[in-house]
């Protein structure tokens, strides 16, 4: 114990002092950060759709709607049914997220450099809306937009202090999985189809 304590006190210099450090290894950004979450996300198999303002992502939801067919719409977000109202019914009764086509979520952040969707407990969608369902819909805006996950992460300690939300989730493309026979199967354990609807809220 007397060695350990006398080394304790006399530590050892970091023999690769520029290994340590708070600089990103990764490439910095060189395109627009909405292009590049886009090409990201759509690289993973999401579907993208920009929107210039929030009349233009309710043409374009219920265009989306309509042309797949989908009937049971459900979002327990408030402030997302308001903003998507044009006469389409969004159900909001927990009973019947097991049932629904379509599972509408908000979220924490977009990370670009990944193409993740962050979300947390602490968002009105909760913990199950978003992976039930077989198809999500996030309804996301640029200022939520970051390049990387410790950007994200920061933000969220940000925004909510000591009191962190009980889960924080990464949804990066729609579910996978390779581990039957090495063959990559889509919508195992959670929804086969991802679609962001990215809203420009810098005017």
């Amino acid at each position: 114990m007397k060695k350990i304590r006398e080394a304790l006190t006399q530590p050892t210099p970091i023999p690769f002092p520029k290994s340590e450090g708070q600089s990103s290894v990764f490439e910095p950004l060189n395109q627009e950060i909405e292009v590049e979450f886009a090409e990201r996300f759509t690289a993973l198999q999401g579907k993208f759709a920009f929107c210039f303002d929030e009349k233009h992502l309710v043409k374009q939801f219920n265009e989306l709607v309509v042309s797949q067919g989908w009937k049971k719409l459900y979002c327990i977000d408030a402030d997302i049914s308001q903003r998507l109202k044009g006469g389409l019914e969004l159900l909001n009764d927990f009973k019947n997220l097991a049932g629904c086509d379509v599972a509408i979520t908000g979220c924490e952040y977009l990370v670009a450099r990944t193409g993740s969707i962050v979300m947390s407990a602490a968002e009105q969608s909760g913990r199950n809306t978003s992976v039930y369902a077989p198809v999500h819909i996030c309804i996301a805006y640029t200022g939520q937009l970051v390049y990387d996950i410790k950007e994200a992460l920061e933000g969220i300690k940000e925004k909510y202090g000591a009191q962190l939300p009980s889960l924080i989730t990464f949804a990066t493309g729609p579910s996978r999985t390779a581990d039957i026979e090495k063959t990559l199967v889509v919508g195992v354990h959670g929804p086969k189809e991802v679609y962001v609807f990215l809203v420009d809220d810098k005017s």
